[in-house]
């Protein structure tokens, strides 16, 4: 019987680019112990691309605009093939940070409060410093800093240069003070959590924190009481079905150890598979090997997600 064929599509053209190929490398090396693996590097000729491949199934490690904004999923509902992680429409309302954190917040999961600013037109600060300022629809920190407190107004103009590639409506959400932590979600089943500690110098969880060795490290499973351990598993999996998610997610969560708050960040429809990311850890201690992963996900493929 000859092997199941699955397309990888990873790289890609959006500013996660080079984690993408790395999630894609990653998991092809894999897949390749049981199925016939063929990657492609994502253009703009995808779609005739997979129709002279022809997979069985297409295993998106795309990351970013185009391949996490349901994007591609519409290419491959259209093509019919098989594809992995979440479908059109959860694809797109996830990647829009402002419609996830409406729909969560609809769903009692709490959430920072937020604004949507033109950023040519901020003439006083959104929230008292320090605040947030991201991207709408980016991942992987692209585009985020911090406004400290010292910071002038017109100091966003400076962060926000005009090199800026990530549209002109920004979020801008309160800094919240405390610790990085996140959980995970394979199908119907709530995995571990596992807490993010940064290395000396970066406020928060940035490009670098995520992909350079040694910037930051797992703790997995994080080190904290039950029932906050109980209640972000629970909160993750609710953001996971309320979001109409499939396959796999990670819910991002920030919590201050001194006042307890905690709160539900984003929900990534397609993590990172990184030597660096966060997914296989969390998979690891809740029993899943690297290979069992990516199995699980290719035989969770499917049209009309």
């Amino acid at each position: 019987m000859s092997k199941k064929h699955v397309a990888v599509l990873m790289g890609g053209f959006s500013s996660e680019r080079a984690v993408s190929l790395a999630s894609g490398k990653a998991c092809a090396n894999a897949l390749k112990e049981e199925y016939a693996v063929t990657c492609v590097d994502v253009d703009n000729d995808l779609a005739l691309v997979l129709y002279d491949l022809a997979p069985d199934v297409v295993f998106n490690a795309l990351h970013g605009s185009y391949g996490e904004d349901g994007t591609v999923q519409g290419i491959l509902e259209y093509l019919q093939i098989p594809y992995t992680h979440s479908g059109v429409l959860a694809s797109a309302l996830c990647m829009d940070k402002r419609q996830a954190k409406i729909i969560a917040s609809a769903a009692d999961i709490p959430v920072a409060d937020s604004k949507i600013l033109n950023r040519f037109n901020i003439v006083t600060h959104p929230f008292e410093p320090p605040y947030i300022v991201k991207p709408m629809r980016e991942g992987s920190s692209c585009g985020v800093c911090v406004i400290q407190d010292k910071d002038d107004v017109s100091c966003i103009e400076k962060k926000i240069s005009l090199d800026w590639k990530y549209g002109d409506d920004i979020l801008v959400e309160p800094y919240i003070a405390g610790c990085d932590l996140s959980c995970a979600v394979i199908g119907d089943r709530v995995l571990d959590v596992c807490e993010i500690l940064l290395e000396e110098g970066p406020s928060f969880y940035d490009y670098d924190s995520k992909y350079i060795f040694g910037a930051s490290r797992h703790v997995c499973p994080a080190n904290l009481k039950k029932t906050l351990y109980k209640k972000i598993q629970t909160i993750s999996l609710k953001a996971h079905k309320v979001l109409g998610c499939r396959g796999v997610s990670r819910s991002d969560f920030r919590y201050d150890k001194a006042t307890g708050n905690l709160v539900w960040l984003e929900i990534n429809t397609q993590p990172g598979m990184t030597f660096t990311s966060i997914l296989p850890d969390i998979a690891r201690v809740s029993g899943y090997s690297f290979l069992d992963l990516v199995r699980w996900i290719v035989e969770d493929a499917s049209c009309l997600r």
